[in-house]
C-alpha cells in the first residue's frame, strides 16, 4: 500500500491541529479494525504528536505507524505486563510527555488491555483523552438493526433499552456454562466477542439455550471477507457447518432483544403478579425494580414486560369498543 505520508499528515494537521494538545496527557486512540481507511485524521495527528505509543502488540502498532509514515518509540502494554508497563507510562506522563495508548484493533481498554493504565493515569492526576474511532461492537450493532428507536416494537420485541456489552465469555468449563445461562435469561440486546476456534461451540450453546432468539454473526468486519448473517440461534450451527470459511476470522455476536412473550414466559408467576399490583400505583421503572426485589426475578425482564403491557393497553384503547 502506497500512502503519501507527508500529504496525509498535512491533512491531519489541518483538520485537527487547531485542537488543544496537552503534554503529560494519555491519549486513548482507536485504530482500524481491519480497513486502514477507517483511521481518523485526528488519530493520525495525535499519533504524530505524542512522544511515545503504548501498544498491545508493538509489531502491529509498528506496521500501522509505518503505513502512516510515523516513527515513535513503542512501549509494550499487554494483558501479562499491564501493571509494570503502566508504571513506565506514568513516569513518562509525570515528566510531561504525551503518550498514546492503542490496541491491536479498535478502541483500547474495551475487552483489550489498557483499563488499568487509564485508571492509574487518572488517579495520578493526568488527563486521559479519548480519540474515538472504529469499534467492532458498534459496527456490528449498526448492521444488526436492533439497538435504536427505529427498531421499537419490531418482530414482537419490546422497545430496545440500549444494549449490554459482554465482550469475551469465559473460555471453558463451569464459568462458560454459567455465562451462557445468564445470556439466555437476559432479554436485552447483548454484544459478545468470540474467537474462531470457539465460535462453533458458542453457536451450539446458543442453539440449545435460546433456539428462537435472533442472532447476528458479524465476521471479519471491514475486511475483504466481511460477512454479516442474521438467523434464529437454532439455525446457526448448520449455517456455520456449511462452509469452513465461515469459521475463520474474528467474530462479533449480537443477541437480539428477546421477544416480549419470551421474556414473560421466563418470569415466575409470582413476579408477574407483583408487577401487576405495583404498576397500579408506581411508574414502570420503579414497579419493575420492586417486583424484581420481591420475587427475585430479572429487573430488566420485568421492565420489558411492563413496557409490553403498556403498549398493548395503548393499542387496545385505540380500537373502538376494545
Amino acid at each position: 500500500m502506497n500512502i503519501d505520508s507527508s500529504l496525509l499528515q498535512a491533512a491531519a494537521a489541518a483538520a485537527a491541529g487547531g485542537q488543544r494538545f496537552e503534554p503529560g496527557a494519555l491519549y486513548v486512540v482507536a485504530t482500524p479494525i481491519g480497513n486502514l481507511a477507517d483511521i481518523t485524521l485526528r488519530a493520525i495527528h495525535v499519533l504524530g504528536s505524542v512522544v511515545a505509543v503504548a501498544a498491545e502488540d508493538t509489531r502491529v502498532a509498528a506496521r500501522l505507524l509505518a503505513h502512516l509514515g510515523l516513527h515513535k518509540p513503542l512501549l509494550a502494554l499487554h494483558a501479562h505486563n499491564e501493571r509494570s508497563a503502566a508504571e513506565s507510562v506514568l513516569a513518562r506522563l509525570a515528566q510531561g510527555e504525551a503518550v498514546a495508548l492503542v490496541s491491536d484493533a479498535g478502541t483500547p481498554a474495551v475487552s483489550d488491555p489498557g483499563a488499568r493504565l487509564v485508571e492509574a493515569a487518572r488517579s495520578a492526576g493526568h488527563r486521559v483523552v479519548p480519540v474515538p474511532g472504529p469499534s467492532s461492537a458498534l459496527a456490528a450493532l449498526s448492521v444488526a438493526g436492533d439497538a435504536g428507536p427505529s427498531a421499537a416494537g419490531s418482530a414482537g420485541t419490546p422497545p430496545p433499552a440500549g444494549f449490554r456489552f459482554v465482550g469475551f465469555l469465559p473460555a471453558r468449563g463451569a464459568e462458560r456454562d454459567a455465562a451462557l445461562e445468564a445470556l439466555a435469561a437476559e432479554p436485552a440486546t447483548t454484544v459478545l466477542f468470540e474467537a474462531p476456534h470457539r465460535i462453533a461451540a458458542l453457536a451450539d450453546g446458543l442453539a440449545a439455550r435460546m433456539p428462537a432468539r435472533r442472532v447476528t454473526l458479524a465476521r471479519e468486519l471491514t475486511k475483504q471477507f466481511e460477512t454479516v448473517h442474521t438467523a434464529a440461534a437454532a439455525a446457526l450451527p448448520a449455517w456455520l457447518a456449511e462452509d469452513a470459511n465461515r469459521l475463520r476470522g474474528e467474530f462479533v455476536v449480537v443477541l437480539h432483544a428477546a421477544p416480549a412473550a419470551a421474556a414473560a414466559d421466563a418470569l415466575p408467576p409470582a413476579a408477574l403478579h407483583a408487577l401487576r399490583v405495583l404498576l397500579r400505583e408506581l411508574p414502570l421503572r420503579q414497579a419493575a425494580a420492586l417486583a424484581a426485589e420481591i420475587a427475585g426475578a430479572s429487573r430488566k425482564a420485568l421492565y420489558a414486560q411492563a413496557l409490553a403491557w403498556r403498549e398493548q393497553g395503548a393499542r387496545d384503547d385505540a380500537v373502538p369498543g376494545g
